[in-house]
């Protein structure tokens, strides 16, 4: 039987990862642009971007234009209400990239990336938070991730924001006294964290490099600063809540399950974090089992577009394979 094709597309709030590859296992090309989340852009640029990064991993795989994708994967930040995600669904379709299309949140990429296990949750952390969870049955739990508008706490972002806001306030008495102060001055070279933050309100320090301050959190946490590591705290308090509502609207809470840990603020293990977060899940669900992602989330994508591909499930070998290449 000649094998299928697939493309799967992983795509967050600041890029996109597209593989292509064959229902043998092959991954026949990867291609990296920028984000295609409908949040950042809009839904056509969204769809138009997509296009063309399929366009260009076809390329990079020298399919003639008359061989027909099989199945398209897409998973991308900016699908979070069941609306977004029917929208997105319906938009991908009328693309006509592929004969069959799926579209749904980036997190269950990561998810799929993390654990092969049907019952899992997954937690990701990097510039935002969020989490989602699946069953075996095919039930999912997941959160609007809307930010501060539904609930949300955490992410490098809001991390590297509260290191600024605390450091301010410390500064001029308005708050207590953190190790924080001195250290967004010397990170910035400025004389004042005043003139941190004037210098952002007037862009003469890029926006965005205010989120380098998340990691500077994690140094003064560390170097036994009370403040920034009631922070860091504040940050683990968050990620067992979101983990604990999943697996409770599963049922999964007292079973053995997959907990897979993601982004970058989890992935760097850092250890007042990681090893506080490791009791606390073990405490929670004694029978989870708790994974830090090491493959690429677009490696969870092309192994849902393989288990499309297959039936519902992609042969261990051929998995083996894809994350081996990828």
């Amino acid at each position: 039987m000649t094998a299928r094709l697939y493309a799967a597309a992983d795509g967050g709030n600041s890029k996109t990862d597209v593989v292509v590859g064959d229902s043998d296992g092959r991954v026949l090309a990867r291609v990296t642009g920028p984000t295609i989340s409908p949040h950042v852009l809009t839904f056509d640029g969204a769809l138009a971007g997509l296009s063309a990064l399929v366009a260009r991993a076809r390329a990079e795989a020298a399919l003639p234009a008359a061989i027909e994708l099989s199945h398209l994967a897409v998973y991308t930040a900016g699908a979070d209400l069941p609306v977004e995600v029917d929208r997105l669904n319906a938009g991908v379709s009328a693309l006509a990239l592929a004969a069959t299309t799926t579209v749904d949140n980036d997190l269950f990429a990561l998810l799929r990336a993390g654990s092969a296990t049907p019952d899992a949750v997954g937690v990701v952390c990097g510039a935002g938070i969020n989490a989602a969870g699946r069953r075996a049955d095919g039930a999912t739990s997941r959160f609007p991730a809307l930010g501060q508008l539904s609930g949300d706490w955490g992410g490098g972002h809001h991390l590297a924001a509260l290191a600024l806001y605390h450091a301010v306030r410390a500064e001029d008495g308005r708050g207590p006294a953190t190790a924080l102060e001195p250290a967004v001055r010397a990170h910035f070279g400025r004389p004042t964290v005043e003139a941190v933050a004037v210098a952002l309100h007037l862009g003469e320090l890029p926006a965005a490099r205010l989120e380098e301050l998340c990691e500077v959190v994690f140094e003064v946490a560390a170097a036994g600063d009370d403040l920034a590591s009631r922070v860091v705290r504040r940050l683990a308090d968050e990620i067992e809540s979101l983990v604990r509502v999943s697996a409770t609207r599963l049922g999964l809470l007292r079973e053995p399950y997959t907990i897979v840990l993601g982004g970058g603020v989890l992935t760097a293990r850092r250890p007042m974090l990681h090893d506080d977060l490791l009791a606390r899940l073990h405490a929670l669900s004694p029978g989870a089992t708790v994974t830090v992602l090491s493959s690429p989330p677009v490696a969870g994508a092309a192994l849902l577009a393989l288990d499309h591909l297959h039936g519902g499930a992609c042969p261990p070998a051929l998995e083996s394979a894809v994350r081996a290449a990828l």
